[in-house]
Parts: structure tokens; C-alpha cells; sequence
């Protein structure tokens, strides 16, 4: 329970922080929030919880196919709130989005041979 509990303070730190940089400087928020720290934990994690080089390997892969989907968001928002759109509205759209690729991800990718 303990190890559960550092795992989720390590995390919301992680999330906090980038918060906190993003209010004072934008760009560099966005940098730092871009850069796979969550997977990067994630898969140190995992490796922690079970040290298995293929399920690893799968992993990062699926990993990298699931990113792409998610991309299209961080176009959409900003277009969306320059065009007056509410925030709110705009980040559900956003996240409509994301989830309607995700599933159009794991219906193309097998029939692609990828495996997720």
C-alpha cells in the first residue's frame, strides 16, 4: 500500500509542478508537459512490478501508436478557444476527438499488423 501511495504523491507532484511552471511561463510548461515523464514513471513502474523485457517492449510500443491519436487535441483546443469557443466546451470537443481516434486506432491497427 505504501509503494501505491509514493507511485500517486511522485505522479500528482509531477502534474502539480507543471501547473505551477505553466502559470508563470506558458511555452516552458508546455515543454516540460510535452516530454513523456508520465510514461517514462509509468514504465518504471511497471518494470519495478514486473521486470519482463517483452512486456516492456509491447508496452513502449503501444505506447508510441496511442500518442499519435491523442496529437489532433492540441490543435483542436487552441483553434477552438482563438474561434471564442468556451474552455469547457472546447476541451470536451477535444477529448470527443482524442476518444473517437482512439477507437478508429484500435480498429486500423490490427488490420496493419500492429499490435496494441
Amino acid at each position: 500500500m505504501l509503494y501505491l501511495a509514493l507511485k500517486a504523491m511522485i505522479s500528482g507532484l509531477l502534474i502539480a509542478a507543471i501547473s505551477e511552471i505553466a502559470k508563470r511561463y506558458p511555452g516552458f510548461g508546455a515543454l516540460v508537459a510535452s516530454l513523456p515523464l508520465v510514461s517514462v514513471l509509468g514504465m518504471m513502474w511497471l518494470w519495478h512490478d514486473r521486470p519482463d523485457a517483452g512486456n516492456m517492449a509491447a508496452h513502449s510500443a503501444a505506447t508510441f501508436w496511442y500518442v499519435l491519436p491523442s496529437l489532433p487535441m492540441f490543435l483542436l483546443i487552441p483553434a477552438l478557444l482563438r474561434h471564442g469557443v468556451s474552455f469547457w466546451i472546447a476541451l470536451g470537443l477535444g477529448c470527443a476527438l482524442t476518444l473517437l481516434l482512439y477507437l478508429a486506432m484500435m480498429w486500423l491497427a490490427p488490420r496493419f499488423g500492429i499490435s496494441l
